[in-house]
């Protein structure tokens, strides 16, 4: 018999990713619950599709029929963090809905898309054991959602992903748009790019989630999500112009935010210990891969 897995969020970035590999394997009878009703030229053979605000919990219930779920997945968000109240709704209060939802059904495992800005100011690399004092609204939101998840399951796994990229992200992302303006052959404004980040390729974040799924006797935590290997922004903006041969990036017309670490990146001992994984695709074939999807597109 086929496991049920759920997925809110499920034509974003991680979810289309996810629901793309999935209906792939053919092991898995897939729901995924977004805000925005998909076209059906978008849509994926056999996976069921529903639209429904998450804030509405008794209209997703409904949708839902009550159904029980091997695993639920959460990659469901506002992306636009500059609407503060749109941000906190529905990165914390949603997230209780679907808690309640499990409860009420008992279905199994929760899969959580947590955040690295939890920690806020902390040192890197950043472990889980440390301290969280996160600044913006988004990061607090999402303490709030791990604190929650921990008090009310005993099934879950919160994962704290950096920066993963990769084909379907939206494009008001640093990758996309910096791999747009080159396409574009564009001028296009950047901060000094001193700041270092980890950048993880989508499909080894996907090649994580199938572990998780694939793993007997889990034992609920948080966990780290990254490369392990921080690049300064300026060379990943200058790999992406060297590859596509166009576009001029115009380093210091932009500035950093005030709450913006210099250096942001994670430590995976755990992850790679609990689950047997390792990103295995470097930021430079990761890079290359995503600059084609792009072209296609």
């Amino acid at each position: 018999m086929k496991k049920k897995i759920l997925i809110f969020g499920g034509s974003g970035f991680l979810g289309k990713n996810l629901s793309v590999y999935l209906a792939k394997l053919r092991r898995f009878k897939i729901t995924t619950i977004s805000k925005k009703t998909l076209k059906n030229s978008k849509k994926i053979k056999k996976i069921n599709y529903i639209s429904c605000n998450i804030n509405n919990y008794q209209k997703f219930k409904k949708k839902l029929k009550n159904e029980k779920f091997d695993f639920v997945i959460n990659f469901s968000g506002n992306i636009n963090h500059s609407d503060k109240k749109e941000t906190f709704k529905a990165h914390f209060y949603d997230v209780k809905n679907i808690v309640k939802y499990i409860k009420l059904t008992k279905s199994g495992l929760l899969i959580q898309a947590g955040s690295s800005l939890e920690y806020g100011g902390s040192r890197s690399p950043q472990n889980e054991k440390q301290v969280c004092k996160p600044s913006s609204v988004y990061g607090k939101a999402k303490l709030l959602s791990s604190t929650f998840i921990m008090k009310n399951l005993n099934n879950y796994i919160i994962l704290r992903p950096y920066q993963i990229y990769g084909p379907h992200q939206k494009k008001n992302r640093l990758i996309p748009i910096t791999i747009n303006s080159c396409i574009k052959n564009l001028k296009f404004p950047c901060t000094l790019g001193n700041q270092e980040r980890d950048f993880l390729y989508v499909d080894d974040f996907i090649d994580l989630i199938i572990k998780i799924i694939r793993s007997k006797n889990i034992k609920s935590g948080i966990f780290n999500v990254g490369s392990g290997k921080p690049i300064q922004v300026k060379k990943a903006i200058l790999t992406i112009v060297k590859k596509i041969k166009k576009g001029t990036p115009l380093f210091g017309k932009l500035k950093m935010r005030k709450d913006e670490k210099k250096s942001l990146y994670p430590n995976l001992n755990k992850t790679k210990k609990t689950f047997k994984w390792r990103p295995k695709i470097n930021f430079d074939i990761g890079i290359s891969k995503t600059i084609n999807f792009y072209k296609e597109k």
